[in-house]
């Protein structure tokens, strides 16, 4: 995360007469995109139960059909191919996307192809993932990498290394880090992601710092430790890292910081100490404070974001009470503060999807609670994770009942995410 430091700030908020924010003692991708994602106006209900029954049977005309408007600039009618290929019989719409990710003359139609074939758990997935790795295309390198990260395997480790000292694309290799990071046990990569952690660029050192700390890189404690003790753009970074890691020996680093480290970095530190599991409560009531404080006081922008992310990072081990505070601070916000609010949403339903569905099916705004979801969605643009959601979600509709509440918002969220 790239914070602009602001000496007035921190002055700012050392006098001002508001409320204590000091946190308890106590030791994108968003990538450009050439389409307008969502349409503004829902899909009728009606519509969208009908296409709920089953999988639907298409002619391999039609197949390809869909296949070819993958690529669509009009949005209706690229997601209308989207939903049309995920609801066709696996037996006859994988082979087709077998042959459009290898033939395909459009290169998005074969980057769409091949996240829609992740969706059939065909073993044949695997054997083209891998081919992916190797494609002059970065799309397909990117959702290779991301694929190889969800089903690691250590046979392939030599190529993900091999990879590591060529691969510069600016959202390929955060992926190809995280799957090198998902590998079990590997110490060659562990000793690459400890080596990358200092060197090259804030932005994918931030990557590699996240991956170590996601997939608990033991071997990285002590570079995490150094990283989170120097003042700049990496430590709420290193200090979330060290959270994640579980190891309460980083209480000592964490105190010490809530003692120097800049009050931009404080919520960081705060939910870091809660993701090891001490005070949590009152560390989550410290970054609600702070949301509620900056969105009343504008101008903290380096807060909000600090706060809402810290939350997210809460959420994503499981925290329901985390994430009820963003739906309840995002739904009825206005930017600055549901920017971050929705971001830290939405990468939430993407990495623990039984705590976002829970949450949503326990709540009575879920309209406006699926409609933070979609515009997270559109933030992020995690085109495979967002799959791997979508399988989700379908998976659980079929698993309930008729009628049921969980049914019920599983229709919601396919209305409103448009799949």
């Amino acid at each position: 995360m790239t914070h602009l430091r602001s000496a007035a700030l921190v002055a700012a908020l050392a006098s001002a007469t508001l409320p204590d924010l000091s946190p308890p003692s106590a030791a994108l991708r968003s990538a450009p995109s050439t389409f307008v994602r969502r349409a503004t106006t829902d899909r009728p209900a009606a519509l969208e139960s009908a296409q709920e029954r089953g999988p639907t049977p298409a002619t391999p005309e039609q197949i390809r059909a869909a296949i070819d408007r993958l690529a669509d600039l009009d949005y209706p009618t690229r997601m209308a191919a989207g939903r049309t290929l995920r609801r066709a019989p696996a037996a006859q719409v994988v082979p087709a996307l077998l042959q459009a990710v290898s033939e395909h003359a459009d290169g998005f139609v074969r980057f769409r192809a091949l996240i829609l074939l992740t969706g059939f758990a065909d073993p044949r997935t695997e054997d083209a993932m891998e081919t992916a790795m190797a494609s002059p295309n970065d799309r397909l390198r990117e959702v290779a990498y991301a694929y190889f990260e969800q089903h690691p395997q250590p046979s392939l480790a030599a190529k993900l290394l091999a990879a590591i000292d060529k691969e510069d694309g600016e959202f390929v290799r955060p992926a190809l880090v995280r799957a090198l990071a998902a590998l079990p046990k590997d110490a060659k990569a562990a000793e690459v992601l400890v080596r990358d952690a200092m060197r090259g660029v804030d932005y994918f050192r931030s990557t590699v710092i996240e991956a170590i700390g996601d997939y608990r890189i033991a071997a990285a404690v002590s570079r995490l430790t150094e990283i989170a003790q120097i003042d700049g753009p990496l430590q709420d970074d290193a200090a979330i890292a060290l959270g994640k890691m579980g190891d309460k020996t980083a209480l000592g680093t964490l105190a010490a910081l809530q003692q120097s480290a800049p009050k931009e970095t404080q919520p960081a530190i705060a939910a870091a100490i809660c993701l090891l599991g001490t005070n949590c409560s009152a560390h989550i009531g410290y970054l609600h404070k702070t949301l509620t404080f900056a969105e009343t006081y504008p101008g903290y922008q380096d807060l909000v974001r600090g706060a809402a992310a810290g939350l997210g990072h809460i959420a994503q081990k499981g925290n329901d009470e985390a994430l009820r505070i963003l739906f309840d601070v995002g739904i009825p916000s206005q930017d600055p503060v549901r920017a971050p609010v929705t971001l830290a949403v939405g990468l939430v339903a993407l990495r623990n999807t039984p705590l976002l569905l829970k949450t949503l099916e326990a709540r009575k705004d879920q309209d406006g609670a699926a409609g933070i979801v979609a515009e997270a969605f559109d933030m992020l643009e995690e085109d495979l994770e967002e799959e791997r959601f979508f399988v989700a979600v379908r998976k659980a509709y079929w698993s309930a009942p008729d009628g049921s509440p969980t049914r019920k918002l599983c229709e919601l969220l396919i209305n409103k995410l448009d799949f």
